[in-house]
């Protein structure tokens, strides 16, 4: 812990969020992202807990309480390296994971948590910033060749891990251009597709090869990917929705999230959809039933399009803004 009484003597300070009428103008980032001082400053909040409930709750297992200590002292090339131990992409996941590092941290308890999420990404994003991300190469050939199915967050952690261990990756993916969800689920006011192509770029110096527009099962069959591979990794997402069967849901303007996400991404990126196959709610009154990560999604899109009006159904209670005693 760098400071033993730094919960005490600094609040949390979380990045600030650009006005409403400026960020409906464009697809741009919604976070004005706070300074590196700032973050440095937030890491001293963490007290580095005998038993930290942030490193048991996090699903990569991040070393959080070490890299807090390490960027407090400005160690952030050390905080770094601790960083990409035990995460392939901190740059995404210091933009959209939920942070259940926060919910679990013992400060929350009787005071705001750690900003464990802009922490981290604070310290990826000072490692691009001083050119120390930089295509790391595997120290020797196994002679083995892996296929990879689908390159959303999943195919990518897994062609990174394998290319580590000194295999040939060859990733195949069905749509026109590499991330999976990443690139057309998640919108680019939450994720700007920069930062994929980024990351990207040096996987591919890496010595992965990314074989785009390829649907496997379909334009490649699975006989053929085991008679060239030695291993195929299935890491395709869920592009299959949950089909309601109630009254009225084949009526004219009923559309599945995602065909109305991943659209919207296309038309972003510049790609023209034809007249008759377009999913616009530009003066539109819209009705998004679901209230989670996607349906958010849904509405943050409709509101940028245009829409005149946008309703939000969600079948659970509103959950509470605070943390709960239990």
């Amino acid at each position: 812990m760098g400071d033993p009484k730094g919960f005490l003597k600094v609040k949390r300070q979380s990045s600030k969020y650009r006005t409403v009428d400026e960020r409906l103008k464009d697809y741009r980032d919604v976070v004005v992202r706070r300074d590196r001082e700032a973050s440095q400053e937030q890491a001293s909040r963490c007290m580095d807990c005998g038993t930290p409930f942030c490193h048991w709750a996090c699903p990569v297992g991040n070393y959080i309480p070490e890299w807090n200590d390490l960027a407090f002292h400005g160690k952030w090339d050390r905080a770094l390296e601790l960083l990409h131990a035990s995460n392939n992409f901190p740059e995404i996941t210091g933009r959209l994971c939920p942070a259940l590092c926060e919910y679990s941290c013992v400060l929350g308890i009787n005071d705001e948590p750690v900003t464990n999420r802009e922490n981290e990404l604070a310290i990826i994003e000072y490692g691009f910033e001083h050119g120390l991300i930089k295509p790391n190469l595997p120290k020797g050939a196994t002679g083995k060749k892996v296929a990879v199915i689908g390159s959303g967050p999943a195919g990518l952690a897994c062609a990174a891990q394998l290319n580590k261990a000194g295999h040939t990756v060859v990733v195949f993916e069905r749509d026109e251009k590499a991330g999976g969800i990443l690139r057309y689920g998640i919108p680019d006011f939450k994720l700007e597709k920069n930062i994929i192509d980024r990351r990207l770029a040096i996987l591919e110096k890496e010595g992965i090869e990314f074989r785009t527009g390829i649907n496997a099962g379909a334009d490649i069959s699975a006989e053929k990917l085991q008679k060239e591979f030695d291993a195929v990794c299935l890491c395709g997402g869920s592009r299959v929705p949950r089909e309601l069967k109630i009254e009225g849901r084949d009526l004219k303007g009923v559309y599945f999230a995602m065909d109305y996400l991943i659209q919207s991404n296309q038309r972003v990126a510049g790609k023209q959809i034809p007249a008759g196959q377009l999913i616009d709610a530009k003066d539109k009154t819209v009705i998004v039933v679901g209230g989670g990560d996607t349906g958010s999604d849904c509405v943050g899109t409709a509101r940028r399009q245009g829409a005149k009006n946008v309703i939000q159904i969600e079948l659970l209670p509103k959950p509470s803004e605070d943390r709960t005693p239990e």
